[in-house]
């Protein structure tokens, strides 16, 4: 595994984390929290796999790296968008994973 990914990869396994508390917490909300609830499940999804395409130094990377950033992008802004202190949380390790993402990219 390249080791310049090793900071990008604890971004995307913190944004992870992040989301999935922020989904599990959402699903106590309105239905005003749905779109959070999806991109929560989507960020982490693609937060993962991506991962997994780094740790096994994938040729599908950088392709997926900028996905990623993307989903990470509008998911920190649907959360930053509520007013949880989940979905504030969530949105920091989002924007900050998309940073990480798109460092390797440049």
């Amino acid at each position: 595994m390249n080791a310049a990914y090793k900071p990008c990869i604890a971004a995307l396994q913190k944004c992870v984390e992040a989301c999935n508390i922020c989904y599990h917490a959402s699903l106590k909300g309105e239905r005003e929290m749905i779109p959070c609830i999806e991109l929560d499940r989507e960020c982490a999804d693609i937060c993962t796999y991506t991962i997994n395409l780094m740790q096994r130094s994938s040729k599908f990377v950088h392709s997926f790296l900028a996905i990623c950033a993307e989903i990470c992008d509008e998911c920190g802004t649907e959360c930053r968008s509520h007013g949880q202190e989940h979905c504030q949380d969530c949105a920091k390790a989002c924007f900050d994973c998309a940073e990480e993402c798109r460092k390797l990219l440049a």
